[in-house]
């Protein structure tokens, strides 16, 4: 469907913005981010769940615990980004020295800027560098912290590494009364059947109290293809 979108509305490009990108079918925050940054060199936080538990555990102390992202996960995120002054192979880094991003760039990259190519952004190697520390050394469960590049400059490390590997807890999901447990029901009655039987109507309307909701439920089953109706009841596709 996205790939229809972007050739009927926009020839056949993916368009460059974030709000365009993020309005097409299946593209959200970090897919829109993603492609900005790393194929069209925009200065652009990119979060994902590696570069939310880095940030989190470097700058603030504190375990990434998942879920969405927080308002202030993505103030950190925007507020590390590097400036994107394109740098020559031996330029300095311009008006970071002293910051707290400064000294996670130069120790990723180990100190020399003559590791950049010419031209490259430094917010894409950031989003790229922070990525690929989350992904390899600042694991979930077991983060290698005895050779992360980083370590002498970890506030998580420096404070005993609290809550390490917790996740948020996921409220139970309520299930009574939800239209899955009518679905459900409906299908279950019909598999009771013989192969090809129909259920009649107002044994159907027997499954449930409240009709309104049968009903609409009886009609998603039908459109996902997932029960016939006839005129004298329901049965599973033949």
């Amino acid at each position: 469907e996205c790939a229809r979108v972007v050739a009927e509305d926009y020839a056949d490009k993916l368009p460059r913005t974030y709000d365009e990108l993020t309005a097409l079918p299946g593209i959200g925050d970090y897919t829109a981010s993603a492609v900005m940054s790393f194929a069209f060199d925009e200065r652009i936080a990119v979060i994902d769940t590696n570069i939310r538990r880095v940030l989190s555990r470097v700058f603030l102390g504190v375990e990434s615990r998942g879920g969405a992202t927080s308002p202030a996960e993505r103030a950190l995120a925007n507020r590390m980004l590097p400036k994107d002054e394109i740098l020559g192979c031996d330029a300095d880094v311009a008006d970071n020295a002293g910051s707290a991003e400064h000294v996670v760039n130069s120790t990723i990259r180990g100190g020399k800027r003559s590791r950049l190519h010419r031209g490259e952004r430094p917010s894409v190697t950031w989003n790229q560098s922070v990525m690929e520390l989350g992904a390899v050394i600042c694991t979930a469960k077991s983060p290698l912290c005895d050779t992360c590049p980083i370590a002498d400059d970890c506030a998580f490390l420096k404070a005993g590494r609290p809550g390490l590997g917790e996740r948020r807890t996921r409220p139970r999901q309520r299930f009574q009364g939800t239209d899955r447990q009518v679905r459900g029901l409906v299908l279950a009655a019909l598999r009771e059947l013989p192969a090809g039987a129909t259920l009649p109507r107002e044994d159907a309307d027997k499954l449930w109290k409240d009709q309104i909701q049968l009903a609409a439920c009886i009609a998603s089953l039908d459109d996902d293809g997932l029960i016939e109706i006839l005129d004298g009841g329901l049965r599973l596709p033949s």
